[in-house]
């Protein structure tokens, strides 16, 4: 049923809710992941804990609580981490090769080619790639946050068939579970908005940096790359298994569209919007309904200080994200020829670049 798979682990699934990794789980976990791949299938593993592991290697010394600190059990941890999935997976005669990631490796398309080469190179070569952001030298400025999102860029990034977010939770509620006894699990989200953001808010394990918010923002991206979602429990038996072989477990959305071509999946997965485009509701049909590019004149308000070439969000008059996309103009030439016909830019600006703000094929639609 799918071929590609990414497995994203939680710090709370990694270490069954204790302070040193769960090595028990772990085999468990490469266990049914060399099943999959004696099947044939490429196989990601996108593992966090490696600042729980860190911390435990070093005793768990009295630290402060600052960057510093999680950068030094970051980088000892990758090493006990890597250790014991080498040893994991060697039992099943695998070899596993490590990726650490930032986002500044995905936000330049030349970088975004380069990652996304050795990871063809390892899968071609049936090694195991095991990724983690590289928490022992990124900044606030260049990190993705949590291994949520991370994994959904990975997701993007190899092409995936499917997405698999293990957790401490058996998938999305329509309440805390943890809170309120009546709420009931979600089999299946189609449609991503408002209420269903609210639900999810709040869920978090206090183990990990992502709760229930992070890993429906990964769900979002990663639909919108053509890729199947499944958030479930990583300690619900032969998971993985079970989720690959199509059965109804933990809460699942389905993939929005077919896989991106390589320069729309970089816009989707790759830098960060520098701006913001509000459009209005002529815009906002012919981008969403019509398959046209956004022109100056459906422009209402430019946000942000973006050059030309950079990353923007559409949004329309409500605030809601319609599609992200690549500027034809800068922010301050878009303040100026906003609401403009295009055949009034040149005598406005002095120049142009073309009729189109953001052309169709530099778009991704980000609506259900």
């Amino acid at each position: 049923m799918y071929k590609r798979i990414v497995v994203k682990l939680g710090t709370s699934v990694l270490t069954g809710g204790g302070r040193h990794l769960n090595q028990a789980r772990m085999v468990d976990i490469a266990r049914q992941c060399a099943a999959l791949y004696e099947e044939g299938n490429d196989i990601v593993v996108c593992t966090s804990a490696a600042v729980a592991a860190g911390r435990a290697h070093l005793n768990f010394p009295s630290l402060p609580p600052t960057i510093t600190s999680k950068q030094l059990f970051a980088a000892v941890g990758q090493l006990q981490l890597m250790r014991v999935w080498e040893r994991l997976f060697d039992i099943y005669n695998i070899r596993v090769g490590q990726i650490l990631l930032t986002r500044s490796d995905v936000e330049n398309r030349q970088r975004y080619i380069n990652a996304r080469d050795a990871f063809t190179a390892l899968l071609d070569h049936r090694v195991v790639p095991i990724v983690n952001e590289n928490d022992a030298v990124a900044t606030e400025e260049i990190r993705v946050g949590d291994n949520d999102n991370l994994s959904a860029l990975v997701a993007t990034l190899v092409s995936a068939d499917l997405l698999i977010l293990l957790t401490d939770q058996p998938g999305l509620f329509t309440a805390d579970p943890r809170s309120n006894p009546n709420a009931e699990l979600i089999p299946e989200v189609r449609k991503i908005d408002e209420t269903l953001r609210g639900l999810a808010s709040g869920s978090v394990s206090g183990l990990g940096t992502g709760g229930m918010t992070t890993k429906l923002q990964a769900a979002n991206t990663a639909r919108h790359a053509g890729v199947d979602v499944v958030i479930a429990a990583g300690s619900e038996r032969d998971v993985i298994l079970r989720v690959t072989a199509g059965e109804l477990v933990g809460t699942r959305f389905p993939a929005l569209g077919s896989r991106l071509e390589s320069r729309k999946a970089w816009i989707l997965a790759g830098p960060k919007p520098a701006g913001r485009l509000i459009v209005d509701a002529g815009a906002a049909e012919a981008i969403c309904f019509k398959g046209r590019s956004l022109l100056p004149a459906g422009v209402r308000k430019v946000e942000g200080d973006f050059l030309r070439g950079d990353t923007v969000l559409i949004l329309d008059s409500a605030h809601r994200e319609l599609a992200r996309g690549i500027a034809g103009y800068t922010a301050a030439d878009l303040r100026k020829i906003a609401g403009c016909r295009s055949d009034d830019i040149e005598a406005r600006l002095g120049y142009t670049y073309g009729d189109v703000a953001v052309h169709r094929n530099d778009l991704i639609l980000l609506t259900d």
